[in-house]
C-alpha cells in the first residue's frame, strides 16, 4: 500500500488508520446478513449495536485514529451514534407479535 505522500505502507498502518470503521463495518455486515436470512430482530440488534460500538469507539480513540467514523464533532457524532443505535436495538427487541417471515 502507497500512502499519499508516495511512500509504502505496511498493512499495520493501514489497519491503525481504518481499523475503527472495519470493525464497525463487520459488525453491521453481520446485521445485515442476519436480516437477510429473515432473522431480522437480531439483525436489527447488530446494527443498532455497530452505532453503538462507534459511538464507543468514537468516544475512546483519538481524533488521528479515529478515521471516517469522525463525521462531525466528538459530541454530535457519540450523541447521534448512541441514540440512533439504542433506538434501534431497543425497538427490536420490544416489537412482539409480528411476523415478518415466512412461516
Amino acid at each position: 500500500m502507497t500512502g499519499a505522500d508516495g511512500t509504502r505502507r505496511g498493512w499495520r498502518a493501514v489497519l491503525a488508520d481504518h481499523g475503527a470503521l472495519l470493525l464497525v463495518l463487520a459488525i453491521a455486515l453481520a446485521g445485515m446478513q442476519r436480516v437477510l436470512t429473515a432473522h431480522w430482530r437480531e439483525g436489527a440488534v447488530l446494527l443498532g449495536g455497530a452505532m453503538i460500538v462507534a459511538a464507543v469507539l468514537r468516544v475512546i480513540l483519538p481524533q488521528e485514529r479515529i478515521g471516517l467514523l469522525a463525521i462531525r464533532s466528538k459530541v454530535v457524532d457519540v450523541l447521534l451514534y448512541s441514540s440512533f443505535g439504542l433506538v434501534m436495538a431497543v425497538l427490536a427487541v420490544t416489537i412482539t407479535r409480528v411476523r415478518l417471515s415466512a412461516p
